[in-house]
């Protein structure tokens, strides 16, 4: 009952915005929110007058207003009254009372979200791409911290960290949310679609290759904070956590509670996808929609005319039918419905539906497919004759087996003399690059492997390729030219 009645309360705050005069209650909170603005908190009618004065609006309160606009507010909680007896310079003015007012902790959030509701815009929204890179940085410096026992820097990254997710998550909400709304409303104003298509498909395609080329850095980065110890991490920022209302277990529970919610968006729990895997999914799908739905209006422009104005001007043929015939008859040709086909097909069950019930009451009778096309019952006809090309299959074979052996040579080639202080042949080249594109797709200091079938053993025989950054360049010699890796150094055994 406690919970009913606080919940109450609070819903109570809210009443400004639906109120009979809201736009007056709207400006005198907006007043106290500029004065907010210049560190001054408590307010008098009077001074509530002089800031609206200065604000630029239409439909402000007369004065004569303001003091019971303020009492009322008062009356829901959004503001706070305390009595200022300084103001008083006669023994009159001091049995009035002056009262100043101020914005309460609830009161205050109220008013931001009806003011973020009122001044939100759907061309503001994005994808947080640029948020990436300092989510790495903050990885890094918080496994460094938290190793070198940072308490400090531990709190001040971890409250970063969790501050910049908290932020990508609301981005993406909003930004599909007015993504779904655009689609939606296409149909209607094309135009605010096809001015903004470019930028918006160029925009998810660089988020989502961003996203996929961090995914690899970002779960090292979690591994190395993970490796100096979870417990630690919580206890530092517990006790760094300046919230003194909170004693220090319920600080490390919520602390531990966040970290959670961090890991669960790199690493997701079971079979789960993480958030962040999700995120790019959502990304690809919208990029689809966006394609789809492009592919649309290009076939409606095309055509001269859209989709709504030709369900208009059929509704408007069948509202000057001349007759219900007509109206049926123009349903015919339009939507080509034909009377129903009737078959004559047994039920498996026939005990159980008699022959003598009506198809309107029976179950439904599954029936082939050339039945229903074509009214004739599904007779086996003849096989039909396979065609083999062996000759062609041998080649196609030979030539595979030619080439993986070839290649195999290659790779054999490679792996005994390496890539410094020679020359590579053609194949040899081939099998580097193929090599090194399978170490750069990560965009991480990994190895790439390449095997290949042994003809004349049938043994098992590899390359590996691995890259480390290095202060210096590797030049590689090939018979295509030379091959620059810069701050790169190649090992291949």
């Amino acid at each position: 009952m406690e919970d009913a009645l606080v919940r109450d309360d609070r819903l109570r705050l809210f009443s400004f915005a639906t109120a009979e005069k809201r736009v007056h209650y709207l400006w005198v909170l907006r007043a106290f929110d500029h004065a907010r603005g210049n560190y001054s908190v408590l307010l008098h009618a009077g001074d509530v007058e002089n800031v609206l004065t200065r604000l630029p609006g239409d439909d402000v309160p007369d004065s004569s207003e303001i003091p019971a606009l303020l009492e009322q507010l008062h009356a829901w909680g959004v503001l706070e009254r305390s009595y200022d007896g300084s103001r008083a310079a006669t023994l009159a003015e001091y049995r009035n009372r002056h009262y100043v007012y101020q914005f309460g902790q609830a009161g205050y959030r109220v008013f931001r979200a009806v003011e973020d509701v009122l001044s939100s815009r759907g061309e503001d929204v994005s994808l947080s791409r640029l948020a990436l890179p300092d989510l790495l940085a903050d990885l890094n410096d918080l496994a460094d911290a938290n190793a070198a026992g940072d308490g400090e820097l531990v709190y001040r990254k971890l409250s970063r960290l969790d501050a910049t997710l908290s932020d990508m998550a609301e981005r993406a909400a909003r930004f599909y949310l007015v993504l779904g709304e655009l689609v939606r409303t296409t149909e209607v104003t094309p135009e605010t679609f096809l001015a903004h298509k470019d930028a918006l498909l160029t925009h998810m395609r660089e988020f989502s290759t961003d996203l996929a080329r961090y995914a690899p850095k970002l779960s090292a980065a979690l591994d190395r904070v993970q490796a100096t110890g979870v417990q630690k991490l919580t206890a530092a920022a517990a006790r760094h956590d300046e919230r003194v209302l909170l004693s220090f277990e319920e600080r490390e529970a919520d602390w531990a509670q966040r970290w959670w919610g961090i890991e669960h968006w790199f690493v997701g729990v079971g079979s789960e996808p993480s958030e962040s895997e999700r995120l790019r999914g959502a990304t690809i799908n919208a990029i689809s929609a966006v394609l789809g739905l492009l592919r649309r209006l290009t076939e409606q422009r095309r055509g001269g005319v859209s989709r709504e104005s030709q369900l208009r001007h059929l509704a408007g043929w069948f509202a000057a039918a001349p007759s219900e015939e007509a109206a049926h008859a123009l349903f015919d040709a339009v939507f080509d419905l034909g009377r129903p086909r009737h078959f004559s097909v047994a039920h498996p069950d026939a005990d159980i539906v008699p022959v003598t019930r009506s198809w309107w009451d029976a179950p439904p009778v599954e029936i082939a497919r050339t039945l229903a096309e074509t009214g004739r019952r599904p007779a086996a006809g003849a096989p039909g004759r396979i065609q083999r090309n062996d000759a062609g299959v041998r080649r196609l074979r030979e030539a595979q087996l030619e080439k993986q052996r070839r290649r195999a040579e290659a790779a054999r080639s490679l792996a005994a003399g390496g890539v410094r202080e020679r020359k590579l042949s053609e194949p040899e080249a081939e099998v580097l690059l193929s090599l090194l594109d399978a170490a750069l797709s990560a965009r991480v200091p990994v190895s790439g492997r390449v095997r290949s079938d042994d003809a004349s053993s049938g043994t098992q025989n590899g390359v590996k390729l691995t890259l480390r950054p290095s202060g210096e360049s590797t030049v590689v010699h090939t018979a295509r030219g030379r091959l620059y890796l810069d701050g790169l150094s190649v090992e291949v055994r």
